[in-house]
C-alpha cells in the first residue's frame, strides 16, 4: 500500500547555487533486492504498483511509469533555483507539498515555519491500486489546528479525526538571492537536520 514508510529525502546546495532535490524510496521490503556491486544501494521496486488489469489507469504498458508518490520538489523564482524541498510519507507527500507551498506563498511563513505548521491529511480517497472512495474519506488534523477551524470543517460535513504521526517529514533549502545566502529547514516529525558550512 502507499502508506508504508521507507523514504529518505535529501537536499543539497553548493557555492555556485546548484541545488539538488532527491527522494530515495525502495518501496516494499528492501526494494527489489538487486544491489549493484560496490555501490552500496539497492534498486527500488516501484514497478510493483503497475496493474495487470486491462483498462486500469495504472496498467503495465510500454513507455509508462507506475503511479507513485516520489516527489522531490523544486521551486524557481525568476527562472533561477529558489527552493529545493520534499515531504516524505506515502500519499501524504502531495498533500504535504501543497501545504508547504501555501504556507510559504499564501501565508508568508519562512522556510522553517512552513514545515513546522500544523498539517491536515485526507485518507480514504480512491487510489491507483483499486481502492475507491465511497464516503468522502476522513480528514486527520494535527493538534495545532485551531478548534474553530475543526468545528467549521465538521459543519461543512467533513469527518474529522485527530491523529499523531502520519503527517510526513519535511526538509528544505531556500536560496535568498537578495542576501545571497541559503536557509535550511528540517522539521521535528522525523529524523533530520539542516547543516551548513
Amino acid at each position: 500500500m502507499l502508506r508504508e514508510g521507507d523514504t529518505v529525502y535529501l537536499t543539497v546546495a553548493d557555492k555556485d547555487h546548484n541545488m539538488v532535490s532527491l527522494i530515495q524510496s525502495n518501496y516494499r521490503g528492501f526494494g527489489s533486492g538487486l544491489c549493484p556491486d560496490g555501490l552500496g544501494f539497492c534498486f527500488q521496486d516501484r514497478g510493483a504498483l503497475f496493474s495487470l488489469e486491462d483498462g486500469h489507469p495504472n496498467v503495465y504498458a510500454p513507455h509508462k511509469r507506475p503511479f507513485h508518490t516520489i516527489i522531490p520538489a523544486f521551486i524557481t523564482q525568476d527562472g533561477k533555483p529558489h527552493l529545493a524541498f520534499g515531504v516524505m510519507g506515502g500519499d501524504m507527500q502531495p498533500q504535504g507539498h501543497v501545504q508547504i507551498v501555501c504556507n510559504l506563498i499564501d501565508f508568508g511563513m519562512n522556510v522553517q515555519e512552513a514545515g513546522d505548521a500544523a498539517r491536515w491529511y485526507h485518507t480514504g480517497s480512491s487510489e491507483p491500486m483499486g481502492q475507491k472512495m465511497t464516503d468522502g474519506g476522513v480528514v486527520a488534523l494535527e493538534s495545532g489546528v485551531e478548534p474553530e477551524v475543526v468545528r467549521t470543517l465538521q459543519q461543512m460535513g467533513h469527518k474529522i479525526q485527530p491523529q499523531v504521526g502520519p503527517f510526513g517529514g519535511y526538509q528544505a533549502i531556500l536560496y535568498d538571492a537578495t542576501n545571497d545566502v541559503y536557509v535550511g529547514a528540517s522539521e521535528s516529525r522525523k529524523d533530520g537536520c539542516a547543516a551548513g558550512y
